[in-house]
């Protein structure tokens, strides 16, 4: 297993997200993101009788939390994959609705910190990437000598992508405006050397973006690295699919907790419940959701004193009708 066992992450609005779910006792909920089970266990804890469908990429979270859940016995099933796949999880439960779904979006501390798979420009791992949990890549082969399952990593995109596309998915999945300039410098260095650790593309970056820019607020690194870690595991195209089928699921009265931490992500979030909500497609006559959030709930002073990840979190509640 890549990383430590510990657990370090800390779930963002924790209690505004389980509120706006409006549980009640024996509701079935879905957490589409477990990470480190924190919302699971908190809903776990305040109601009785509920049962939780928890859905993630990296099968080693659960290997870290469960054993937080086996103390309470909470009923809890835990299937490893992407929440964009949640109606064939509850196809396998048998469950044709339920009452709650949360999906926290982004990275967790854990990933961030434990993972070893490249996700911070501060420290210097494989450039991989990818949530899955073992991160095996395309030349990796099984001990039958069999190619394995095909992953895509950010090693992938840097060595063999072109220029115009580098600089596409730099723009169009981080915003950053020096991106013709990284992907200039990204095919150039790769003419001379593979790269292949988050302090190659550190560098990279680094030389490729003007003087003043290195010395801003947000690391000059922070919009490419986000970039590549949308394109290896294509969380927008997740995000929509699994919107749809969330909300598919839910029944009348049921509500979906979304937590998003950058604004391609918000974007996505506050269109959707547009339109399920009656103001993208023609007034309220056509609405068949309410959204509970006018305005995005944002972290507290006191939340943002002791965990900055909640700096960027944005709550949107939505209720099917």
């Amino acid at each position: 297993m890549i990383g430590e066992t510990r657990s370090v992450h800390k779930s963002v609005l924790l209690n505004e997200t389980i509120d706006g779910l409006n549980l009640k006792d024996n509701s079935v909920v879905v957490d589409g993101t477990f990470g480190g089970g924190g919302h699971s266990r908190e809903i776990c804890e305040k109601y009785k009788n509920v049962k939780i469908i928890a859905i993630d990429q990296d099968k080693s979270v659960w290997e870290k939390a469960e054993g937080k859940f086996k103390d309470n016995g909470s009923n809890i099933s835990f299937f490893n994959g992407n929440f964009r796949d949640l109606d064939k999880f509850l196809e396998e439960e048998k469950i044709k609705e339920v009452d709650g779904i949360i999906l926290d979006l982004g990275l967790s501390s854990d990933q961030l910190e434990n993972s070893g798979r490249g996700f911070s420009f501060m420290k210097d791992e494989p450039l991989l990437m990818t949530m899955k949990e073992p991160a095996r890549t395309a030349s990796q082969s099984d001990a039958g000598g069999n190619p394995s399952e095909y992953i895509l990593t950010a090693i992938d995109i840097v060595n063999t992508w072109s220029e115009q596309s580098l600089a596409d998915i730099i723009y169009g999945y981080g915003e950053e405006k020096y991106r013709g300039r990284i992907a200039r410098e990204i095919v150039e260095n790769r003419k001379k050397s593979k790269i292949e650790t988050t302090f190659d593309l550190v560098k990279i970056v680094e030389r490729a973006v003007p003087a003043n820019y290195r010395k801003g607020r947000l690391h000059f690194a922070t919009r490419t690295f986000q970039a590549l870690r949308i394109a290896v595991n294509d969380e927008l195209g997740a995000l929509s699919m699994g919107l749809e089928k969330s909300f598919k699921f839910l029944k009348n009265g049921g509500r979906m907790s979304v937590i998003s931490f950058h604004s391609l992500e918000d974007r996505i979030v506050k269109k959707f419940y547009s339109a399920k909500g009656g103001s993208a497609s023609g007034g309220k006559e056509n609405r068949i959701a309410k959204i509970i959030t006018k305005k995005p709930i944002l972290a507290n002073e006191e939340e943002l004193r002791t965990n900055i990840r909640a700096r960027s979190a944005k709550l949107r509640v939505l209720e099917k009708i």
